[in-house]
């Protein structure tokens, strides 16, 4: 570096924290890993229902979801369901499907691979949005 860009720069730390300030009862999903999930530093070891500032086992959690009465519950409290069907064995599910998922619960759902659900749960929810992930572990270390 020339001596000239060394003096114009300034002369304290410039980094900048970017961290998302959240209400800290907020649930975050930390990791995930082969049949389990860290959120806010609890290990869980089964399929998951996160929502603003709770977390419980999801019962339902094999697919297809016939039992969705544990999902229709947080209707009042979301916007969004997110649901992780697993790793890479995940197939998309039809249409008509998801439709009938969103009638059953009624809010808005989308269904994708369970590393995607994790990273765009913890984003929307930095971001303050209402949203709910439903996470069906992967079950291989490659997610």
């Amino acid at each position: 570096m020339s001596r000239l860009h060394r003096e114009c720069l300034p002369r304290f730390d410039t980094r900048m924290d970017i961290t998302p300030l959240m209400r800290p009862e907020l649930k975050i999903i930390q990791s995930y890993g082969a049949g389990f999930f860290r959120v806010n530093g609890l290990i869980f070891k089964c399929p998951v229902l996160v929502c603003g500032d709770s977390v419980e086992e999801w019962t339902g959690g094999t697919f297809p979801f016939e039992d969705t009465s544990q999902l229709a519950t947080l209707s009042g409290e979301s916007d969004f369901l997110l649901v992780g069907c697993g790793g890479g064995g995940y197939k998309p599910v039809p249409p008509s499907y998801k439709k009938s998922l969103m009638s059953s619960i009624g809010m808005m759902v989308d269904v994708m691979d369970t590393p995607s659900a994790c990273r765009t749960y913890n984003v929307l929810t930095a971001e303050g949005r209402r949203v709910s992930a439903a996470l069906i572990p992967v079950f291989h270390a490659g997610g």
